[in-house]
């Protein structure tokens, strides 16, 4: 991102919330859902991404298991989130050897991205684990429309906030 910073810097500017578009000098342009699926390679047609609000412990452990293959121990989750840091051990400790640990490693990246990017929220340790029956299934993972999500959030809820964004940017 360095090297983009004042693309980014520049593109934050001329954001108007109000119109969801930028304002630029050959006129005002938006960010698609195409373009969504296009820079980041999600799908946006498929079945919608859902998920039931269950912030119990078996919950929880039952589908960190059938994901990752391992139960997460008391400090990797709290009030029906799991911690991303437990989700990074699993996936980095998989030996990749299999069909079976290469999925859970693929799970555990996916996860990953789904807090980072999909569902970026102010908790930048953990993810809901209602998300974690969506990854159950290694082979209905690609059916989903991930794209749909990231272009509401970043839409309707204009997460680019001018000053926060600028100074993220051009941090890095």
């Amino acid at each position: 991102m360095r090297s983009h910073s004042a693309l980014l810097s520049a593109l934050v500017e001329r954001w108007r919330p109000e119109t969801h578009t930028f304002h630029l000098p050959v006129g005002e342009v938006t960010v698609t859902l195409e373009d969504v699926s296009y820079i980041l390679g999600f799908s946006i047609n498929g079945e919608a991404v859902t998920g039931r609000s269950d912030s119990s412990h078996q919950f929880l452990v039952e589908n960190c298991i059938a994901c990752f293959g391992r139960e997460p121990g008391p400090q990797d989750h709290v009030l029906g989130k799991v911690n991303l840091a437990c989700v990074r051990r699993c996936r980095d400790i998989e030996p990749c050897d299999t069909q079976e640990s290469v999925e859970r490693y693929v799970r555990a990246y996916i996860f990953c991205v789904l807090r980072t990017v999909v569902f970026p929220d102010k908790s930048i340790t953990s993810l809901n684990s209602k998300f974690l029956p969506l990854l159950r299934d290694f082979h209905r993972i690609s059916r989903y429309s991930w794209g749909q999500p990231i272009w509401h959030t970043y839409t309707d809820h204009c997460v680019v906030l001018h000053d926060t964004t600028v100074k993220r940017w051009t941090a890095h």
